[in-house]
């Protein structure tokens, strides 16, 4: 089932160059393993329709679209496939030179090739850059065009300008250069915590100097975790996507989660993911769905059915908690609520969420977080905290806050001295480091989500860093934390929306929480 907005059928011959480009690579590439190895390249009728409509003009000469992402199931063979197309960029005619007599596009090479091979580490290069020294070894291109082919680096022995290199994630030292042509691989692994966004954005802004030119990029990905805000999810999402400008080709087996034990519907979804992959081994892949239990559902269904699905350490499912949302019966000043505090000073976010106590209704009152370019010695607005915490009390009637003490210790001693009323206390401290208290309140709080006896106003922050909170077993059971220590993924509006249901229930349990009655007077 193709769900992407790859066009029907093929384009013609009047527009395209790929039919061009399809005769050069089969003359000049061979394929590199298998059966036919060293016989002339050849590509399937799927990546055939891939390449005449990535090579689409208009009337002209311009690109139709802009980028592209050929998104498909593991081993279904994106990376030979846009091996092929980094080497065409790099040797063939895939620049737009003139229409023939007959009407025809024909296209010429790139004068100066700069092809680059991104990823968020060097060492997830060397696949694609193996299959491209591949089709090319004792190939008719290395001996028509001399080639130099290292192990990094595929040049001319001549010393003609022009390369195929590997790029990875290494902040500013890629900005500044013009490649022609970028392959951004697996881009789903792209995210916040390996700076796959920013290094995308550096990749894209280069290309973007020279699209007059025919410059243009390409991701290869699987299907996503649409909780890891990744490159991949960034570019299926966008407006450029969805008004056709960037052409996006994904193939999916259709199939429900729930239908997958039944061999049956497994097999028909691979056959549909994976298409006319003929080497894709349909029956061992049924059988390691329906009968190996130690990989989750959400990962098969990712990379073998290329369905977007939750990860299953994800602690939160982003429908139940959507299905949380009321936008009805706002909070109010005056309203009585319990609140929980989560602080840092530099490295992690600084939070503050509020609890309704009658309805546990959960809403922001405050969140720090490090801007993306801040400089490094960027430190928590302490002034500003404090501000938001006296401006709670002062605006809501708070019957009981938690507050994770490191950092913020004196300051919450401080808090509690100046809020303390008749004798009763309204701040505590609740050390998220104690894994039997906090593993319980971690429960609470998912259990209330589960069964809709929370809700949340639709905060986006908090919506982030609940989704971005993955979960991690201890002896007492399930905590939350970050997806990788030095992750930019923020949770900390998650712990404090954990420990302000937490305060709620204390707060009702010491029987804070008074409902007025109305009083009916008779004469």
């Amino acid at each position: 089932m193709q769900t992407g907005n790859l066009p029907a059928g093929v384009p013609s011959p009047r527009e395209t160059l790929g039919y061009q480009i399809i005769r050069w690579a089969k003359k000049y590439l061979v394929t590199p393993d298998g059966e036919k190895a060293g016989q002339p390249w050849e590509f399937t009728p799927e990546q055939l329709r891939f390449v005449l409509w990535f090579y689409a003009i208009n009337p002209d000469g311009s690109w139709k679209y802009a980028a592209a992402t050929l998104r498909r199931s593991k081993g279904w063979g994106k990376t030979p496939l846009l091996a092929a197309l980094a080497i065409v960029e790099f040797l063939g005619p895939c620049r737009f030179s003139h229409f023939d007599a007959f009407g025809l596009p024909v296209g010429k090479p790139v004068p100066l090739p700069v092809v680059q091979i991104g990823a968020t580490a060097l060492d997830q290069t060397d696949q694609t850059m193996e299959f491209i020294r591949g089709q090319l070894s004792e190939s008719p291109a290395e001996a028509h065009y001399g080639l130099e082919i290292g192990k990094t680096t595929i040049q001319f022995k001549s010393g003609k300008p022009g390369s195929i290199k590997p790029r990875a994630t290494a902040g500013r030292t890629n900005e500044g250069n013009r490649p022609t042509f970028v392959l951004m691989d697996e881009v789903h692994h792209w995210v916040g915590s390996n700076g796959g966004p920013d290094f995308y954005q550096v990749l894209k802004r280069n290309v973007e100097k020279t699209t007059k030119a025919g410059s243009r990029w390409v991701t290869t990905t699987n299907a996503y975790n649409p909780n890891e805000d990744s490159v991949a999810q960034q570019i299926h999402e966008s407006e450029m996507v969805r008004m056709g400008i960037w052409l996006y080709d994904c193939l999916e087996g259709s199939i429900s989660i729930d239908d997958i034990r039944d061999e049956a519907e497994v097999r028909k979804a691979l056959i549909e993911a994976y298409g006319d992959a003929t080497w894709a081994d349909i029956d061992g892949l049924t059988r390691t769905i329906l009968f190996d239990r130690t990989t989750p559902d959400s990962t098969y269904c990712r990379f073998y059915f290329n369905q977007i699905a939750e990860s299953s350490n994800g602690w939160m499912n982003k429908v139940e908690w959507d299905a949380c949302l009321s936008e009805e019966d706002p909070i109010k000043p005056g309203d009585q609520i319990a609140m929980g505090f989560d602080g840092s000073i530099r490295g992690d976010a600084t939070g503050l969420v509020g609890a309704r106590l009658r309805d546990g209704k959960l809403f922001v009152l405050g969140v720090w977080e490090r801007p993306e370019h801040a400089k490094l010695d960027w430190e928590v607005d302490v002034l500003a905290v404090e501000a938001a915490v006296l401006n709670a009390f002062k605006t809501y009637k708070v019957e009981w806050m938690y507050g994770d003490p490191p950092y913020w210790q004196e300051a919450l001693g401080r808090w509690a001295i100046a809020q303390a009323k008749a004798g009763t206390d309204y701040v505590f401290e609740f050390w998220t480091n104690k894994p039997t208290r906090m593993v319980q309140a971690v429960e609470r709080f998912r259990s209330a989500v589960t069964v809709n006896d929370l809700s949340h106003d639709g905060n986006a922050d908090l919506s982030r860093h609940v989704l971005q909170a993955v979960t991690r077993e201890v002896p007492q059971g399930l905590l939350i934390q970050k997806d990788s220590p030095r992750s930019k993924r923020k949770i900390d509006l998650a712990v404090c929306a954990i420990l302000a249901f937490e305060a709620r229930a204390d707060a009702i349990a010491d029987g804070r929480m008074k409902v007025r009655r109305s009083r009916v007077m008779g004469w």
